[in-house]
């Protein structure tokens, strides 16, 4: 318990350091296009740095104010499942609501993945402060925990995910899935 504390008190002190990365010519990027597939449109059309303007209709470079937080939002998304974390960072950050549960889990999924799992727990703490019921939140959260061997947080998020979903629910099974091949391991 001491040690969780612990934790969360450094990934929180430490989000601030990594909270708006900054573009740089030719890097980060990703991010809009709406109607459900512009993140995608931003991973399969658009050169690094660059997000689909569904409005436009082609790839522009990012910058704030030009995109909707949904765009943003599924533009951010869809580069972290590609495994493009810094250019999702970088198209996250450029929310307008940084309180926004879906910005912040995917922050944290790109900074988890991007080896700072400290900063993503962080992201994965606050989101849950602002929506405790996102469940996909605390699958992450537990799986940041089992990254740094902390398996009584991880089973905590898993009841968590129980309480308010039921043990059919994607998010438990997938972090089920992952606590038994840690204890395999």
């Amino acid at each position: 318990m001491r040690r969780r504390v612990l934790i969360q008190v450094l990934a929180v002190a430490a989000l601030p350091l990594f909270a708006v990365p900054a573009f740089s010519a030719g890097e980060g990027g990703g991010g809009g296009g709406g109607g459900g597939n512009g993140g995608n449109e931003t991973v399969t059309k658009c050169k690094k740095g660059y997000v689909y303007d569904k409005r436009l209709k082609k790839c522009v470079a990012p910058k704030q104010g030009m995109l909707d937080d949904d765009n943003i939002y599924e533009a951010g998304r869809a580069l972290a499942m590609a495994g493009r974390y810094d250019e999702a960072i970088a198209v996250l950050s450029l929310a307008a609501d940084k309180k926004d549960p879906r910005i912040l889990n995917y922050l944290g999924y790109s900074h988890r993945h991007s080896g700072r799992v400290a900063v993503g727990l962080g992201y994965y703490e606050e989101a849950l402060r602002i929506d405790p019921d996102y469940t996909l939140v605390r699958e992450y959260l537990g799986e940041a925990h089992l990254q740094i061997g902390d398996l009584a947080g991880a089973r905590e998020q898993l009841r968590e995910i129980e309480k308010r979903t039921g043990k059919g629910s994607r998010e438990y099974g997938m972090l089920s899935e992952q606590i038994d091949r840690f204890m395999k391991s």
